[in-house]
């Protein structure tokens, strides 16, 4: 008897019934996928969040920590960079100082020591102008020299009637007293003085007069000598009266 060929369109269920059933090992490996899975999908508690959480926070402490001992190790830096900055400054401006003081001290003494010879000859044309108005070339060469010193700073100065001052009077002598002056007084000009600026380069020489001096007054009772200074104070003279009684 022969075989009937089968229906394609037999049901679904005799075709998986045709099909081999899946072995043990295939079984076991699909529980273990799935509990793996199933655990890799689990949300993580919350020890785990707090654990990772104060981790984080130290990792942060740590940084501004460190960060802040930067910031003042840079401050210190910058403070000591200032200092040195500002010590610097100041001892440039004192060199500074030192050389202006030292150039202008230098240019002082070479025209000290170039213009004071020339008093000597600035004192003939004071004799000459004594004698008479000076004329022809001689004043013309006596205004030059006069103009040329007066502009490199020398000054003259003494002049009769100045009162006596020994940093710029040299006094050759005293002629007397005078009772139209207070105080030692330049009666004669004997030599002008010249000076730069506040440096005296020769003193002027000169012939002085003192105040006239007051006379002591002798008391013909004490015999004591008084003048105006000791006379008795009216005040107290009235203070010591007696008063009569009414």
């Amino acid at each position: 008897m022969s075989q009937e060929p089968r229906d394609a369109d037999a049901p679904a269920g005799e075709e998986a019934a045709a099909q081999p059933a899946p072995s043990a090992g295939e079984s076991a490996g699909e529980s273990a996928g799935s509990g793996l899975r199933s655990q890799a999908g689990a949300e993580p508690t919350s020890e785990a969040l707090e654990g990772e959480l104060g981790e984080d926070l130290d990792r942060a402490a740590g940084d501004v920590a460190r960060a802040a001992g930067d910031v003042a190790k840079a401050k210190d830096d910058v403070a000591t960079l200032t200092n040195d900055l500002q010590r610097v400054q100041a001892e440039f401006l004192n060199y500074k100082r030192r050389v202006d003081r030292d150039r202008e001290l230098i240019r002082e003494n070479a025209t000290y020591a170039a213009l004071a010879p020339i008093t000597e000859v600035l004192d003939t044309i004071d004799r000459a102008r004594e004698h008479g108005p000076l004329e022809g070339g001689f004043l013309a060469v006596a205004d030059q020299l006069e103009r040329v010193v007066a502009g490199l700073g020398l000054t003259k100065f003494g002049a009769v009637g100045d009162p006596f001052n020994p940093a710029l009077h040299e006094a050759l002598s005293h002629i007397g007293e005078d009772p139209e002056v207070e105080v030692t007084t330049c009666k004669v000009i004997a030599k002008a003085g010249y000076r730069i600026g506040d440096r005296v380069v020769r003193a002027a020489q000169v012939l002085v007069v003192d105040p006239a001096s007051t006379p002591a007054e002798t008391s013909p009772e004490t015999g004591t000598e008084t003048g105006p200074e000791s006379a008795s104070d009216p005040g107290t003279e009235e203070a010591g009266t007696s008063q009569p009684e009414e």
